[in-house]
């Protein structure tokens, strides 16, 4: 794969933060402002306050959300890069689509593990029209959602995963159908190495050791016994039951390392087609896989009501 440098070609903010435009329409976000030596303006990224307001105010600049907010320590997640992700997929549903990108209500999301922000609905209802069904295990963050919901008048379907073993089971129904399901897993496979990752980002970025998560997290939002590829590989395993009521399977993986034995794990599970979708923020490089059961001259189809058979 190519390595990518830029954010995708409809990435709102590949140009980067119009702060006098963020500021216009969130005066708030002016108290946490500064200047870099370069000058120019800019947030201080170490401090969580200043973050949450910049997440507020791109949110209610680009995707009409009013009020957002989320429970102290809850992970704030980076707007560009999780737009990314949705723009990528419209992307993948648009080559089963003659290169067209399936818009509307009628286009269902899967999202597991919503958390409190409930980033991917607003920007993909946003950017889209889709429907989402945002699926969580916290109760805390499934209230954050359904008052972000309410306080927008949003229709995002929201649901409480009861076993924090399950990710499909137990939230899926014979009756639901889904057109991609996506998730952005627990990468670390404990708090100890979840820790170690904080303190080597911050050493990487020249600000000394430190475990500070200036982009928050709870820990089942940053870990979980036996980290990503045990998270992923659960989820493949689960999506062989609901192989004809979802069109793609989607995650993100945060090491590349990981592509090897999850691209392992998807053939035995005998998927129809695998992807491996690069994606880039800046310097850093992200990706997300994609999974399907169905066959290719049967997807086009599938986007267009016919939900029976492979």
């Amino acid at each position: 794969m190519a390595t990518k440098t830029e954010l995708h070609p409809r990435n709102q903010h590949k140009a980067g933060y119009d702060f006098p435009r963020l500021v216009a329409d969130l005066p708030e976000l002016d108290a946490f402002t500064t200047r870099n030596p370069v000058g120019q303006t800019t947030i201080d990224f170490q401090d969580p306050l200043a973050v949450r307001m910049l997440n507020r105010a791109l949110l209610k600049t680009y995707y009409n959300v009013d009020f957002w907010d989320i429970p102290a320590n809850y992970l704030c997640p980076p707007i560009p890069g999780r737009a990314d992700y949705i723009h990528y997929l419209a992307d993948l549903l648009a080559s089963n689509n003659v290169q067209d990108i399936p818009r509307g209500r009628s286009i269902k999301a899967l999202d597991i593990g919503t958390g409190a922000s409930l980033v991917y609905p607003l920007i993909g209802q946003s950017e889209y029209g889709w429907h989402f069904t945002g699926v969580d295990v916290d109760p805390a963050a499934i209230k954050s959602a359904q008052q972000i919901c309410k306080f927008n008048s949003l229709k995002i379907s929201l649901r409480r995963q009861n076993n924090a073993e399950n990710t499909f089971k137990g939230v899926i129904d014979s009756r639901d159908f889904f057109h991609v399901t996506l998730c952005n897993p627990p990468f670390h496979a404990s708090i100890e190495q979840a820790n170690k990752g904080t303190t080597r980002k911050w050493v990487n970025l020249g600000k000394g050791p430190s475990t500070n998560l200036n982009f928050g997290g709870q820990n089942a939002e940053l870990w979980c016994p036996g980290g990503e590829i045990k998270f992923i590989a659960g989820m493949v395993e689960q999506s062989i039951e609901f192989a004809e009521q979802c069109l793609w399977f989607t995650s993100l993986v945060s090491k590349k390392d990981n592509l090897r034995p999850l691209s392992k794990i998807l053939g035995k599970a005998g998927v129809t087609e695998f992807k491996v979708v690069e994606m880039a923020q800046g310097q850093k490089t992200s990706r997300f896989i994609a999974w399907t059961y169905v066959k290719e001259n049967r997807r086009s189809l599938f986007l267009n009501g016919a939900h029976t058979g492979r």
